[in-house]
């Protein structure tokens, strides 16, 4: 058994993880320091050896934590096992796009076995899974090769693996809507732990940022803000881009959900800074449990592209820094799993700590969801003027 963590490999030029820079102050100092960025930590919990002998022969990461709740008179606990996957695409984006996918494929199920071994009911896998992010390049071939329908060949390839592992599985995928013409979309699926599909939810907010030219693929999603009611909990998934939007991480909990997934790719000359806070903060403002999941490593595309912000044309989107972490309702948080390689996190919780955050702090009570709701009908509407009051000195 490994305590708190086991890690493999190293990748030069890249920072390992802003942990490996925290370690690096006096020891003194550290708690205080983890204390003060972190809040509340977890507990380090033992990593199975199982699952750590997959871990090693794979050379991939694996780090478990557990989050306490108190013991209530009333409830029993609810535990869960969340897991989070980051995985590095090392197939080149020449190859055949059925070799691309298979080897794809082939990583991810070696780490999907290894948090089956960690006992992990819930898991989530990183955004468009089972491709390279090449939604930069603008090109529609062949990357629309790896869009697929709900059901599709991924889908019925992790029901098999849910069905093994008693697992739940989110499997964000390029959809492709055959009953739709055959319509695009950025989508999550949700596959029960009996191996059945439980639903699936698109990708709400589209980034038109930086080399995130999404919207020449796939527009805005038209399934609103589900939660879906599993055996290990309610759960939802808010795909990457919609973390800067506190009003799709507010929706979800409205909705009644405990633990928020934020499937991402993102590089970290746009938004690292951003990463660390923003699915935190969500936790906070709506006391349920945020997991934000990064995948990592550098792709490269054949063809050089530009996004008419100015840079010369490149070949790659830059560096996925991975560091998925997760968060409680508290604003207590895991440290992050590795800027550079593959990995596992698995977070033991109870779900009970959600309303026990609710009660203490009260944001339900007081967030006067009517007020907002008459002050946003009227932004929407046309003819909008803005609630202003101007100092008469100025004018």
């Amino acid at each position: 058994m490994s305590k708190g963590s086991v890690t493999h490999g190293t990748s030069p030029g890249e920072v390992e993880s802003i942990e490996a820079l925290l370690r690096l102050i006096p020891e003194k100092d550290q708690a205080e320091a983890w204390r003060i960025l972190y809040g509340e930590m977890p507990q380090a919990l033992e990593v199975s050896a199982e699952a750590a002998k997959l871990a090693k022969a794979g050379q991939f990461d694996i780090a478990a934590y557990k989050f306490h709740a108190k013991a209530e008179q009333l409830r029993a606990p609810r535990i869960v096992r969340v897991g989070a996957i980051q995985v590095q695409v090392t197939v080149p984006t020449t190859e055949p796009v059925a070799v691309q996918y298979k080897a794809i494929v082939d990583r991810h199920v070696a780490l999907i076995h290894a948090a089956g071994a960690a006992g992990v009911n819930v898991l989530c896998l990183q955004e468009a899974w089972t491709m390279p992010f090449a939604f930069c390049t603008r090109e529609k071939e062949p990357w629309l090769e790896f869009a697929e329908p709900v059901d599709g060949p991924t889908t019925q390839l992790l029901a098999k693996l849910a069905r093994r592992y008693n697992m739940v599985i989110v499997s964000p995928i390029l959809e492709r809507d055959e009953a739709h013409g055959g319509t695009i979309h950025n989508t999550a699926v949700v596959i029960g732990n009996n191996g059945n599909i439980i639903g699936h939810h698109r990708k709400v907010h589209i980034p038109r940022v930086g080399d995130f030219n999404e919207s020449t693929y796939y527009m805005e999603g038209d399934t609103g803000h589900p939660v879906f009611v599993t055996q290990f909990g309610n759960i939802a998934v808010n795909i990457c881009y919609g973390r800067h939007h506190p009003l799709n991480w507010l929706m979800f909990g409205i909705n009644g959900a405990e633990i928020v997934f934020n499937p991402s790719a993102t590089v970290g000359a746009l938004s690292e800074p951003l990463w660390p806070i923003e699915a935190r903060c969500a936790s906070i403002a709506n006391n349920y449990f945020s997991v934000a999941i990064n995948r990592i490593g550098t792709e490269v595309f054949p063809n050089a592209f530009t996004s008419g912000d100015g840079r010369p044309a490149h070949h790659d989107f830059g560096h996925f820094y991975g560091s998925s972490y997760v968060t409680a309702p508290n604003g207590g948080r895991t440290p992050g799993l590795s800027r550079v390689r593959d990995g596992v996190l698995v977070s033991e919780v109870d779900l009970n700590h959600c309303r026990q955050v609710r009660d203490k702090w009260g944001f339900q009570m007081t967030r006067r969801l009517p007020e907002y709701a008459v002050e946003l009908t009227a932004a929407a509407a046309p003819g909008f003027k803005p609630q202003q009051i101007i100092d008469p000195a100025i004018q």
